[in-house]
């Protein structure tokens, strides 16, 4: 039976006590995680958010009444002990933060029993996730994922001390917002008040944030939920949360100095990690002829060859044919991996084709300088020599190759040369390298559309020397825009905003929206912009993605308290669930069983 805490107040949490304590008396509280019974001595180890602390039991210290409680302990029951800090009577256990340490307690309380769990309470559990998931709350005493969120803890409460001493104001946004279907799809929210009309939960809080710049307010953030209604991945979630800020009268260098002094802050104070300053920045045009990706991952070279010039006139077809149809052939070196079996070449080409390669070339140096390759017939020597001084082949290198368009050769190449480094195990996680992606094409055409989108948002401004082609060629327009990247994963990103009216309406015209079209989906910004409207720029970070990298984890579940899983359910609580008839009818909704097509 359950015990009272009466009388009763926890002097220090398991790890706070230490040598320094010996020879006092302490309260502590917490799990069970194991119990040990030697025969007239008890070992049980208590677990709390801190850690493990040993304490021991002997019927002369605790008396009979005490003694048949310690008997009575299992894993996961939740004790309260008053005892004496000793020093450890047996080997010191140096994988403890109280190794060198015990407590001799004289009196317990059992304050809550436990059944047995579905599985063990360790770190690195081996057990399935969705079992896992499914008992989230007994997940959560787990010490790796207790120790991740208390890295986010410290993550905010830094966050909000380096803002605010910067003049930034936090500020909270609406939940309830009006749906402006630009971009992914809103979550939607009937009204029971104003029945046939819906809220909608914010994707962003992008234009609050910017109505508050023409409130005249400067400096704002605010760690903020968000929701999207789109396909999952590991990094990412239908409800996720953001550091979202705005600052007035700045230009991208502003933006950039803030987030810089405030990543070098966190990650310092947060895991002992130095982030050298000024980050590197690199154009998007850049990262795409380098990396082939927009947010590169930089920890490894492997980076792509343009050689397009080189075969254009070669006898093989492959390269010749995608040149004459517009595109580029591209390369990368695996270096040193030229002895690679031809059943994981095969399985590279494999891995290729799911980003719309029709095949991958390839030539490996044998260590005597002959080739072995997919294409050497259809060229000359004197073809494949240059192709391979190109790439900077040596003996035992392994070159791929990619002809195509150039997205396709960019999404071939850019995946490609980071399965190859998760094969070879080239990707630290214990190394940080952080980069910024600037100069984001402004626009990017939506063939399903048939029209421009914005390849970020519609009040993102273009570079000023690119203003001009708004009206001749918009796809050739670059933007004020600006993303985070941290080991290939986008972190963070934001723009300058445009202010200026004329500006404004060109851009929704380029997007195909009319005046009318406009002012419905945005009157209330619009209309803010007429009475007064600073330059404004912001940036937001994904909190979960960040902690996730910076906690060396694989997923942002492991990150975030009570996460869903891929269909977008949460299996703790069976959450989305039906409701009841009396609720729908009180919203005027219907629920109709879809028609078999």
């Amino acid at each position: 039976m359950a015990e009272s805490m009466k009388g009763l107040h926890r002097s220090h949490r398991c790890t706070e006590v230490s040598n320094k304590n010996i020879g006092e008396t302490v309260t502590v509280m917490g799990w069970v995680q194991k119990s040990r019974n030697k025969g007239g001595i008890i070992f049980v180890d208590l677990r709390d958010r801190s850690g493990i602390l040993q304490i021991i039991f002997e019927q002369s210290d605790v008396g009979t009444e005490g003694f048949a409680k310690a008997e009575h302990l299992r894993s996961e029951f939740v004790i309260a002990v008053t005892g004496k800090v000793e020093a450890r009577s047996g080997a010191v256990n140096e994988n403890l933060k109280t190794g060198d340490i015990e407590i001799r307690a004289n009196d317990i309380r059992i304050l809550s029993e436990s059944e047995t769990p579905p599985f063990p309470i360790e770190a690195d559990s081996k057990t399935k996730e969705d079992l896992r998931l499914k008992y989230r709350f007994l997940d959560l005493r787990r010490p790796d994922i207790q120790r991740n969120l208390i890295l986010r803890s410290k993550v905010t409460n830094i966050t909000r001390q380096y803002l605010s001493q910067e003049g930034f104001l936090e500020i909270e946004t609406p939940m309830l917002t009006k749906s402006t279907p630009e971009g992914a799809r809103d979550y939607l929210v009937p009204s029971r008040v104003h029945p046939g009309n819906f809220y909608a939960l914010p994707q962003s809080p992008q234009l609050f944030k910017q109505l508050l710049m023409c409130g005249g307010y400067d400096r704002y953030f605010q760690i903020v939920k968000c929701f999207r209604d789109e396909d999952l991945r590991a990094d990412r979630q239908p409800e996720f949360t953001q550091i979202d800020m705005e600052m007035s009268f700045v230009d991208v260098d502003d933006v950039i100095k803030i987030n810089e002094g405030l990543i070098k802050k966190m990650f310092k104070e947060c895991i002992g990690v130095d982030v050298e300053l000024p980050i590197q920045r690199m154009t998007y045009a850049e990262a795409m002829e380098r990396f082939g990706s927009d947010k590169p991952d930089t920890r490894f070279g492997m980076e792509l060859k343009n050689v397009t010039e080189l075969v254009k006139d070669c006898g093989f077809g492959v390269f010749s044919q995608a040149i004459q149809n517009g595109g580029s052939v591209r390369g990368i070196n695996a270096k040193g991996q030229g002895s690679m079996p031809r059943k994981k070449i095969d399985g590279l080409t494999d891995y290729a084709k799911d980003f719309g390669a029709k095949g991958l070339a390839y030539l490996s140096i044998n260590e005597d300088g002959t080739y072995k390759s997919s294409f050497a017939k259809f060229m000359t020597d004197e073809e494949l020599k240059s192709l391979v001084n190109a790439m900077e082949g040596e003996a035992g290198d392994l070159l791929f190759f990619a002809a195509d368009n150039d997205d396709t050769v960019f999404a071939v190449l850019g995946n490609l040369r980071l399965e190859i480094a998760r094969n070879l195990d080239l990707l630290n996680k214990d190394e940080y390298k952080f980069l910024w992606v600037t100069e984001f094409p402004l626009l990017e055409y939506s063939e399903e559309e048939d029209r421009y989108v914005a390849k970020h948002h519609p009040f993102t401004m273009p570079l000023d020397e690119d203003i001009h082609m708004l009206d001749t060629d918009p796809g050739k327009v670059r933007a004020k825009a600006y993303d985070i990247v941290l080991n290939g994963t986008e972190i963070g990103g934001g723009s300058v905003r445009i202010y200026q009216s004329d500006i404004q309406e060109k851009m929704f015209q380029v997007l195909g929206l009319t005046k009318e079209e406009a002012y419905e989906r945005f009157g209330f910004l619009l209309n803010a912009f007429k009475y007064g409207v600073p330059p404004h720029a912001g940036l937001a970070f994904g909190l979960d993605r960040l902690i996730m990298l910076m906690a060396k984890e694989d997923s942002i579940r492991d990150v975030i308290a009570f996460p869903k899983v891929k269909d977008a359910s949460c299996l703790m609580t069976e959450a989305p669930g039906t409701v009841d008839d009396k609720q729908l009818d009180e919203l005027g909704i219907a629920i109709e069983e879809a028609e078999n097509k």
